[in-house]
């Protein structure tokens, strides 16, 4: 038992004993109060629950009336009838749950506070009333005069009798402290247990329930497909008049709050606002505005020409402006200045703010769908793995389910080889069964990270991760050893018992890992980095008469590719020449004496150094079997700047490689020598798909390097709109989130909307995120 009061300090009675019983003191009567409040909600939610349950009731009862009523229509009648009936058996089902939670948070908690509570607080009353008459024995006994002998031995007698009692009393209320703190942990948690487990079969026996009324419903909805076909066709031509009815009425309601971004004219909305001076006075002038041409713009009379607030509507933000006396303010921040306006009413204000918002989305397709340089686009600096993927697993309405199980070898579960796998696990990029999946949510998050493909929302940056890796290129890492091992691979019909001891031996243990060559004495890992060879090909001969080589070779290997990448090193110092910084971003290590140093400082860690080469080629085979032989996603090569695989990711690239290595924990954070993170590279390189990924995973977009800038104050140096405003927006979103104390929300719709464009471009369109085409850089 876990002590809360000493008790040799309880006997000495001293200052430190007096402050533990405080603390303790204080800890039970704020437990005593969220314990009470538990319980109150608990009694709410189950009063909640049994009016649901009754409505539910009489909802039955309006189903069953009306089957009764469509008793001429056999169909209609005994569907109704039939999920009435299952409906009913879910209300039993959710009055069991009521009873359940009841007795398991309700009775069992207030039963706690009622006994231990009450009995704490009973001892704490007699120790603070024996404490007080010791307090007045002391007293009293000090101040007997020495020379009235009588007085002196009554008071110290009962100055003894006081302590012994003390004592006595003072030792039950530390037993009576230490037992309830050791009780409180096993009641809360017990009762937490109960109820979980409640829900657990209140779960299941839905599922089993609908589980037996699906192939009904199958067959009922194959039989409406046929039904349906007319009143689809009705429907449209009602959501149409409806929808053009809306329309009339809203702009009858107030045409000032109207504003369309695809207007013939150009012009998104315009009316008149107040507008702050610049000058020393602040004078406010009353002035036409409107938002045309990707620009806002304001005149004085109509024959006036337009002066141009913000010329690139891109480049700014827009946010409201409650620090002045003003009503009804809003701020337009551009990299150069502010402009603060002022419209006549809030709903003016909205309109105008969700206009300027709604014209910064739009600027940004616009630019991205019409190239800025005429002729063949170049790769897209935001993500330029541009045609790897097949147009046709871009189609529109084609499932993640589909696109997954496409890939060689997903068809069937990684683990047992159950066909139709529904689940996946996003860091390793493989297919799961149901029963698998629930093998690997237990292993822990640090191992695997389960997602369903049909009930998750997929963002397509790990939507194309899981394209890019699946089950074939996973099970030749992770079972390389499997037969000389001599354990049997379950089957579909497996117990769970079996799966569970395999599925952690594979994964947690990797007991079937081909052992890294570093410790083996140079034994020949699996071929599973870089392209594959037919047999049938000259080189595939030619590997086969040679052998495979050795980790080391295809490091050395690896290390002379990058201490010759003039390319790499040319654009690299391009984009410096174009963003007018040339000590930003020197090339470093890329000469082969560095290489060298940094093969023979990274030798102890051949994993590590394999995931940070790895990284950089944008070989996610490589990189998955580097973390199987135990690399740390997190390696820092000390003879690169210290420089991590992320970074090299970021350096190689791969928007894929990136996701693939965060999926995995790798610290978005994490600075090299200079003091940039990757977020400052992907900035410094113009990858917007990698910014836009970085934003998104938690960069701090505030970290300055060695030279004091951030990522922001790079990209308006290197005029990068797309960048620009991803941080413009994430930083303004941010602001929004604190000041309205929205902690741990994604933030505004609008925000999420323009992430979510640019993380579908960057995955599937990237030549669409392409600012700079290489005649736009000079050579230095």
């Amino acid at each position: 038992m876990r002590v809360a009061v000493d008790f040799e300090e309880c006997l000495k009675d001293s200052p430190r004993f007096r402050a533990a019983l405080e603390d303790v003191e204080g800890d039970v009567t704020e437990l005593e109060q969220k314990l009470d409040k538990l319980v109150k909600l608990c009694i709410a939610m189950i009063d909640t629950g049994k009016a649901f349950c009754l409505a539910n009731k009489q909802f039955i009862h309006g189903i069953q009336d009306l089957a009764q009523y469509s008793s001429k229509d056999a169909l209609v009648e005994t569907s109704l009838t039939k999920f009435s009936d299952s409906l009913q058996e879910m209300i039993n089902y959710h009055t069991i749950l009521f009873d359940q939670t009841q007795r398991s948070i309700k009775a069992q908690l207030q039963t706690f506070v009622k006994e231990d509570i009450r009995k704490f607080k009973d001892a704490k009353k007699q120790f603070e009333k024996v404490s007080e008459e010791k307090e007045n024995a002391l007293a009293k006994n000090a101040q007997v005069p020495r020379t009235k002998q009588h007085e002196v031995e009554e008071a110290t007698n009962i100055l003894t009798a006081t302590r012994k009692c003390f004592r006595h009393i003072a030792l039950d209320y530390v037993l009576q402290i230490n037992v309830l703190q050791s009780k409180r942990r096993s009641e809360i948690l017990k009762s937490m247990l109960s109820f979980m487990y409640a829900h657990l079969a209140f779960f299941h026996q839905g599922y089993d329930l609908f589980s037996e009324l699906g192939p009904y419903m199958k067959d009922l909805g194959a039989q409406l497909e046929r039904l349906a076909v007319d009143a689809v066709r009705e429907k449209k031509e009602m959501e149409h008049k409806h929808s053009t009815i809306q329309q009339k009425d809203f702009a009858s309601d107030d045409p000032l709050l109207e504003y369309n971004v695809d207007a013939a004219s150009g012009v998104v909305m315009e009316g008149y606002l107040f507008k702050r001076a610049s000058n020393a006075f602040k004078t406010w002038n009353r002035r036409w505005f409107s938002i045309q041409n990707n620009q806002l713009v304001y005149q004085k009379k109509f024959k006036d020409n337009p002066t141009v607030v913000v010329e690139d509507l891109r480049l700014c933000t827009v946010k409201h402006c409650e620090d002045i006396e003003r009503r009804f303010c809003f701020e337009v921040v551009s990299p150069t200045k502010s402009c603060i306006l002022q419209a006549d009413s809030e709903k003016l204000r909205q309109a105008w703010i969700k206009a300027v918002q709604a014209s910064i989305a739009t600027a940004y397709r616009e630019k991205g769908d019409s190239p800025e340089v005429e002729g063949k686009p170049s790769p897209s600096r935001g993500s330029p793995e541009t045609g790897a993927e097949p147009k046709e697993k871009l189609l529109k309405g084609e499932s993640s389910l589909q696109r997954v199980q496409s890939i060689p070898g997903n068809a069937v579960c990684c683990d047992c080889g159950l066909a139709d796998p529904r689940w996946a696990s996003i860091n390793l990029g493989i297919t799961l069964c149901i029963e698998c999946s629930g093998i690997h949510r237990s292993l822990g998050v640090h191992f695997s990270k389960v997602r369903s493909l049909t009930l998750d929302s997929w963002e397509p940056e790990l939507l194309k991760l899981m394209c890019e890796l699946g089950n074939e290129v996973i099970n030749r890492v992770y079972e390389a050893n499997l037969e000389k091992t001599g354990v049997k691979k379950p089957q579909p019909g497996s117990q769970r018992q079996e799966r569970e001891e395999y599925i952690r031996a594979k994964y947690v243990e990797k007991r079937f890992v081909e052992r890294c060559p570093a410790a083996s004495g140079g034994k020949p890992r699996p071929r599973s980095q870089g392209p594959q060879r037919h047999s049938g090909s000259p080189e595939g001969r030619a590997e086969e008469e040679e052998g495979p080589p050795t980790a080391k070779e295809q490091m050395a290997a690896a290390l002379r590719v990058r201490s010759n990448d003039s390319g790499f090193q040319h654009s690299r110092e391009q984009l410096a020449s174009a963003v007018s910084a040339s000590t930003l971003y020197e090339p470093e290590a890329e000469r082969p004496e560095a290489a060298a140093s940094a093969s023979r400082d990274a030798r102890p860690d051949v994993p590590g150094l394999q995931l940070y080469l790895a990284s950089f080629q944008k070989s996610l085979p490589g990189m998955a079997e580097a973390l199987a032989h135990g690399a740390d996603v997190n390696w820092v090569n000390a003879a690169e700047g210290r420089s991590t695989p992320l970074i090299q990711a970021v350096l190689g690239g791969s928007l894929v490689t990136c996701e693939f290595l965060l999926q995995n924990g790798a610290n978005v954070n994490l600075q090299d020598s200079k003091g940039r993170g990757p977020l400052h590279h992907a900035t410094v390189l113009g990858h917007t798909g990698q910014v836009c990924l970085f934003l998104k995973r938690g960069a701090n977009q505030h970290a300055k390097d060695e030279e004091g800038k951030d990522p922001l104050s790079v990209a308006i140096e290197a005029a990068n709109a797309d960048i620009v405003t991803l941080l413009r927006l994430a930083r303004m979103n941010e602001e929004m989130r604190e000041s309205e104390g929205l902690y741990g929300q994604p933030g505004d719709e609008t925000y999420q909307d323009i992430f979510r464009d640019f993380s579908q471009m960057a995955s599937n369109n990237p030549e669409k995120l392409n600012r700079f085409q290489p005649s736009d850089v000079q050579k230095p």
